[in-house]
C-alpha cells in the first residue's frame, strides 16, 4: 500500500502550485472587471456620438414595419434631458463614401455657425428622415418614415466627418 500513496502524491496538486497560480488568476479577475466597466463607459458616451452610429444603416436595416421607432429605440438616439427629437436621419450609403465628403470641393459656411465649413456631397445619397409625431420624453416618441434622396451636409476635422448639419433634396 505505501507505493501507491506514494504515487498518488506526486500526481495530486500541491499547495505551492494553487500558491503560484493565485496572483496570475487575481489579476485576470481585475482586468476582466476593468473591461467590463470600461465597455459600459464606452456604451454610453463614446460611441452614441459617431457620425456613423447616429445616421449611418449601411446596408439598410430590414425591419419591415416602425423603422425609425426601432432605429432611434436600437441605437438610442435622444436630445437634451432624454427629449425627442424633432427630425432624424439615416443615411443608407457607404461609410467610406460619407468619409470622402471631407475632401469634397464643395464647402461652405454651416447655417448655423458661419465660422465652421461644411462639406457637401457631390451625389445626392439615399436617407430616411424621421420625424416626430407623438411623444415629448425618450423613449416614447413616435416617428414618421420619409424615404428620400438628397446631398448631406457634414462638419469633418482631421479624422473624418464629425457632424450631420442637415441634408438638402
Amino acid at each position: 500500500m505505501l507505493p501507491v500513496r506514494a504515487i498518488a502524491k506526486k500526481k495530486g496538486v500541491r499547495a505551492k502550485d494553487v500558491k503560484d497560480i493565485l496572483p496570475v488568476m487575481i489579476l485576470m479577475v481585475i482586468i476582466f472587471l476593468l473591461l467590463l466597466f470600461w465597455e459600459n463607459e464606452l456604451d454610453d458616451e463614446g460611441v452614441v456620438s459617431t457620425l456613423e452610429h447616429l445616421h449611418v444603416d449601411y446596408p439598410q436595416s430590414d425591419i419591415p414595419v416602425r423603422y425609425c421607432n426601432s432605429m432611434i429605440l436600437q441605437r438610442s438616439i435622444k436630445g437634451p434631458d432624454n427629449a425627442c427629437r424633432k427630425e432624424h436621419v439615416f443615411i443608407h450609403e457607404r461609410p467610406r463614401n460619407i468619409n470622402r465628403i471631407c475632401s469634397s470641393p464643395n464647402k461652405m459656411a454651416c447655417q448655423n455657425n458661419s465660422t465652421i465649413l461644411c462639406f457637401q456631397s457631390k451625389t445626392k445619397f439615399k436617407m430616411t428622415v424621421c420625424k416626430l409625431i407623438e411623444g415629448t420624453r425618450y423613449p416614447a416618441c413616435r416617428y414618421r418614415v420619409s424615404p428620400t434622396e438628397g446631398f448631406i451636409l457634414v462638419t469633418c476635422d482631421d479624422m473624418g466627418p464629425v457632424n450631420l448639419q442637415r441634408y438638402v433634396e
